[in-house]
């Protein structure tokens, strides 16, 4: 791969140093060292690598040449200079530059430090930390009027009807009554200011709940009670059980004889499955509480930072000779926003307020607006310009006499309702009946919408950013297959596994149960001797045994009644089967344990340094923990070392990925395709083996081990060296199947949205290979698709080979884990998400919160396209808020997700009819309704400027006082609103063809054609009104107004059900409802109209001639164009 891609020379400078560095790592021989010349020399030549864009086509890379093609990256580079640069957008980015340069020195941000922390000694701090408090709230009391107007008025429809408003103040300009402009926005204001109002309220009380918690603070005098938010950095807090972890803390003490205790993080990282914590040794060592004022201790810890998975620093205590040091890893740490599960612990505060890494990970939420707001608002500008170009050519045929610029004022105010007052108002209307339609359907129930102003956007999708766990799985895992190489076992022949092991163990007891310890049972023989072809009732025994031991899960008993101190309690527990709970760092860990219980073999203790497990005939094996190697992302296995304490042996088990264990195990010819069988099958597979060791061996490891497990430098590699020294010719016990239950019907749902044009990507922070196995368990990825893994890339260099052998790739889905992700957007941003856009489908796992927004936003910017986000736990907050759309989902995780979204469901299921129907037909009718708005103004407006012509352009108004409010409300409002009831195709046929969707994201209900459209029936109808008004003109100008307001209304009534797709009874009610208003007002009318003459023959026929001109032939083109070139949707309703 590399030597087909021709990297460019480097500066003879590097390269000298370059040289050396080779020279030093191959002179100190083959080992981790070698593997870093590599790195160092990649990450030099990375320095030419802006030179060498990446290939966008194939010939190219199969060519041996430079001839590189370049990325539109390149283009996008070449900057426009000059005046072009400002007027196309440079004045905004001016504008921005400045503001954010304002913010900064308003608010500098202080640089993160690393710090010492002394044990209950907070004054002793160098620095000054953040208060411990949460604040989600957007606003404060001074800044939440102007916070919300400034929202209001940044948008270009609200700051006009705001500006014409106030002209009415002024005596000259005057038109109409002041409340026929003030009362609309007055009421849009009032709305908007009372919903956030709510909002902020509910949010406050929020975090004063938070704030407010009580905790016990350790200090010379004894416990106090402290609030969360006056916790400081150096404190001594304690933490019962089922309390919330106020504060990033160093973990120093535990009730528990183990020295360790569990916590929830399902509110940091998403996964339901309790972590186990290791408190200070030193700490825990003490006598009593009070003994850790009486030691001189401090911490050193790393300067904050986001990542959730690592944590470096030490312990020291300097009173005891010589000075204790400890390191301190993640398992030492307790997170904020965790809960601790099992006894009560003692942590000294490290970080606070914004410096946890809870908060760290969450990003500030954002005032959502819908795209076709946006859209609107783009309309209104044009609307605008053509006001302001009517009322010049109005002045200019006018010949500017007299005071032109009045004439032109006036002239913008007659010719306002272009930009219809009531379009906001009918919006927000329409949005609030969509959110109660929504949340009253009973198909999708459960459903709550927390946003009322998007849910257009639901129609708009392109883009579906899901979770993994409990989202697409119930995290609920089920063990599914044992596989021995020549024998499988399935869920229907479990059986047979119990009675080989029950006879196994009854032939041990027996052989041994004369001398319990002092004898060697004759399996050691056959264990020392793999040449002998074992039975498959032994290989049954030795790998049911090594899935009992090779975990890291602890049995938890609840104890009965009153808790009082942990030791005499233990005494009263109920170390029953029922009592007995498992909990481990991994679901399917557990269900390993809860299938090798129900075979017969029952894990029934566990502390730090010894198991206990329980034989089918009740005898109790006591094994003891020697070492354990925990499971990471680097090395995808983990291990044990155990002393069986009736034989004094010592095994080495160790359980990880197909791909880290191929290369440990002894040669066999059946592992590779047994692991892609069970991975076609959706299950998550583990590969088991074990070793036999030596007394020697293993001291001779656990001298290395320490050895590397204190060094300063490079602490990691060295003790993975170590390790992988045992890690040798280890023989294979078995293959093990374990299926994670998939929510109910997330297959045919995703299948649904991948036909309605969706584009899918899954975020998980869980390990890469079961973020594949739910991929194409869950049909996200389909079963003839393949899946490009990109490789683990540390340098510029790597990344840049890598990228260029997924661009080979054609139509597979991509597998990225967040480190590498992290490296290709450093160096790569552009081309890599381009690449990542024609995948049908994208998985990044081990991904952070922060990293889940990013790609959201990342998507946002390069695409364009409309992005929903759909998560179930606290680490999907920052991707849910930073979508156009976020939805969660109530489940295991708790109810932080589905708060801070926009809209919440019960179930993932749901969220295909949401989009499909409810997004669909919200978009449809606020399309429909927008532009219907804007032809009820645009129609009256053409009236007056063919009214003003005629009456040799005076500014004088057309319809005075009631009559313009009465047609903006009484008159128009209902049947026109009445659209929000309006759909093209019933529910159940938009869920059986979601093509139907895809139409949607080219956003055709409302674009330029189609309001070019409206503008054209807007103008062909006022003029027809107007100048068949007058050409039937009766010696007095009140008939004009009497048969052209007439037949306006009539003519919009019609309008109305000429646009109608699907009658609803609702809509003939407001139909008949305006027509009554209209003919009852005429009689309280008469400075307007003159009624008698209203009830002539003669006004019947003149008005209904001008409305049949003004209709019949756009009923007429209607038809035609459904006959000739009918909607998709048409051709499923008929």
């Amino acid at each position: 791969m590399a030597e087909q891609i021709p990297l460019y020379p480097v500066r003879s400078a590097a390269a000298a140093a370059s040289c050396k560095r080779a020279a030093y790592f191959s002179a100190a021989g083959p080992g981790p060292g070698a593997e870093r010349s590599s790195r160092y020399q990649l990450e030099d030549e990375s320095a030419h690598l802006d030179e060498m864009p990446l290939m966008m086509s194939e010939e190219g890379f199969e060519n041996d040449e430079s001839d590189y093609h370049k990325l539109p990256r390149a283009r996008i580079l070449r900057r426009k200079r000059g005046l072009e640069w400002f007027v196309c957008g440079g004045w905004k980015f001016l504008c921005t530059s400045c503001c954010d340069w304002l913010i900064n020195i308003c608010q500098r941000k202080k640089e993160l430090k690393a710090r010492t922390v002394w044990l209950g000694y907070p004054e002793k701090c160098e620095e000054k930390h953040p208060r411990n408090s949460i604040k989600n709230q957007k606003y404060n009391v001074f800044t939440f009027i102007p916070g919300v107007l400034y929202e209001q008025f940044k948008f270009f429809l609200n700051l006009y009807f705001l500006v014409v408003s106030c002209s009415q103040f002024a005596p000259a300009l005057k038109i109409g009554y002041l409340y026929t402009y003030w009362a609309p926005l007055g009421f849009v204001l009032a709305v908007t200011i009372m919903r956030e109002a709510i909002d902020e309220f509910r949010r406050f009380q929020r975090d004063k709940e938070v704030n407010s918690q009580l905790y016990s603070k350790l200090t010379v005098r004894g416990k106090v009670q402290v609030k969360s938010s006056d916790i400081q950095v150096g404190d001594l807090i304690i933490v019962e059980k089922n309390q919330r972890i106020p504060s990033d803390m160093v973990f120093l003490r535990t009730s528990e004889k183990a020295g360790s205790c569990f916590i929830r993080t399902d509110q940091l990282d998403g996964e339901t499955d309790w972590k186990l914590k290791v408190a200070v040794s030193c700490t825990q060592r003490l006598p009593a509480l009070g003994d850790l004022f009486s030691i001189n201790a401090y911490v050193y810890a790393q300067k904050p930072q986001l990542d959730i998975h690592s944590f470096e620093g030490t312990f020291t205590r300097e009173d005891s000779d010589p000075p204790i040091h400890e390191s301190l890893s993640i398992e030492n740490t307790l997170w904020a926003s965790t809960v601790v599960a099992s006894g009560t612990i003692i942590g000294v505060v490290i970080y606070t307020g914004k410096e946890t890494r809870s908060v760290m990970n969450t990003s500030n939420p954002k005032s959502k607006v819908g795209l076709l707001d946006l859209e609107l608002n783009q309309l209104t500008k044009a609307l605008f310009l053509a006001l302001v170009a009517l009322s010049v050519v109005m002045v200019t045929l006018q010949g500017f006499s007299g005071p032109w610029y009045r004439s032109l004022f006036r002239f913008l105010l007659l010719f306002s309702y272009i930009i219809p007052i009531s379009l906001r108002v009918n919006l927000d209307m329409g949005k609030a009946a969509y959110g109660w339609m929504i949340m009253k359907d009973e198909n999708i129930p459960g459903t709550v919408v927390r946003t009322s102003t998007i849910p257009e956007e639901l129609g708009r999708l392109v883009y579906l950013l899901t979770d993994k766990t409990g989202t697409l799985t119930r995290n609920e895992m089920v063990f599914k297959r044992l596989h021995l190489g020549t024998v499988s076992y399935g869920t229907d022949t479990m059986d047979e596994i119990q009675n080989q092991l029950m006879n196994s163990y009854s032939q041990t007891q027996s052989q041994t149960s004369g001398n319990n310890a002092s004898s060697t049972p004759p399996r050691k023989a056959q264990s020392s001797a793999p040449k002998v072809r074992k039975s498959v009732s032994s290989r049954v025994h030795e790998a049911v045994k090594a899935v009992a031991l090779c975990h890291n899960v602890t049995p938890v008993y609840e104890a009965r009644g009153a808790v009082g101190e942990t030791e005499f309690a233990e005494a009263d527990q109920d170390f029953s089967d029922d009592n007995r709970t498992y909990q481990a760092s991994s679901p399917d860990e557990v269900a390993l344990v809860q299938w090798t219980e129900s075979v017969g073999l029952t894990l029934v203790n566990r502390d730090l340094t010894s198991m206990q497990l329980r034989t089918p005939s009740g005898q109790i094996l006591t094994y003891c923990i020697l070492q354990t190697f925990p499971f990471t992302s680097e090395s995808k296995r983990m291990g044990v070392i155990v002393r069986d304490e009736s034989t004094a042996e010592i095994t080495f088990y160790m359980k990880g990925a197909d791909v880290a264990m191929s290369t440990v195990v002894q040669y066999n010819d059946w592992l590779e395709e047994e692991c892609g069988n069970m991975a076609r099958e959706g299950l998550r597979t583990l590969v088991v083996a074990k070793r036999a060791l030596t007394d020697e061996q293993y001291q001779d490891f656990e001298n290395r081990y320490n050895q590397a497990k204190l060094s300063i430098h490079d602490r990691t590699l060295k003790v993975a060296a170590v390790v992988e020294s045992l890690e040798r010719e280890m023989e294979l016990l078995c293959l093990t199947g374990v299926e994670d239950q998939l929510q109910t019907d997330v297959r045919p749902t995703l299948e649904m949205l991948r036909n309605a044009g969706l584009k899918i990507w899954m975020l998980t922070g869980d390990k890469l290979e079961t973020a594949t196995c739910i991929a194409k368990s869950s049909h996200l990825v389909s079963r003839t698709q393949d899946t490009h893994v990109f490789r683990p890339v540390t340098s510029r260099g790597e990344a840049h080979l890598e990228l260029n052998a997924f661009r080979r790739k054609h139509d597979c889905a991509l597998v990225i884990s967040g480190d590498s992700l992290e490296v290709c957007l450093k160096y790569y941003e552009h081309e890599f998400v381009e690449l990542a856009c024609q995948c049908p489908a994208v998985v990044c796992c081990r991904c952070t919160p922060t990293q889940k927004a990013h790609i959201v936003r990342l998507l946002q910017q390069h695409t364009g396209r409309r992005t929903c986000a759909i998560g179930d736990g606290g680490n999907d907050v920052s991707m849910i808020q930073a979508a156009d759309c976020g939805i969660g989902i109530e489940g295991k995780e708790g109810r932080q997700a589905s708060l801070a979204a926009d809209f919440s469901v019960s179930q993932f299921k749901h969220i295909g009819r949401l989009l499909v129907v409810h997004g669909r037909s919200s978009y449809k009718r606020s399309a429909a309704l927008s532009q219907f708005v804007m032809h009820r103004g645009l129609i009256i407006s053409t009236m007056q400027a063919v009214f003003s012509s005629v009456f040799y352009f005076a500014s004088v108004p057309l319809y005075q006082g009631f009559l313009m409010v009465g047609y903006a409300t009484v008159y128009t409002m209902f049947p026109v609103f009445s659209l929000v009831l309006d759909q093209d195709v019933k529910p159940e046929m938009a869920m059986l063809y979601p093509e139907l969707y895809k139409d949607l994201t080219k956003g055709r209900s409302l674009s330029c054609k189609t309001f070019l459209v409206w503008v054209l029936i807007s103008i062909y109808q006022g003029g027809i009104l107007m100048f068949g008004a007058l050409v039937l003109f009766e010696s007095e100008f009140v008939h004009v107004v009497a048969i052209s307001f007439t037949a306006l209304v009539l003519t919009e009534l019609l309008m109305v059900a000429l646009t109608v797709r699907t009658w609803h009874w609702l809509m003939a009610v407001a139909e008949l409802l305006s027509l009554g208003c209209y003919v009852a007002s005429l009689a309280f009318l008469n400075q307007y109209f003159d009624v008698p003459f209203i009830m002539t023959v003669t006004f019947v026929w003149k008005v209904s001639a001008i409305t049949v001109v003004s209709c019949l032939p756009l009923y007429v083109l209607k038809y035609l164009k459904r006959k000739l070139s009918p909607p998709s949707y048409s051709k499923l309703s008929s």
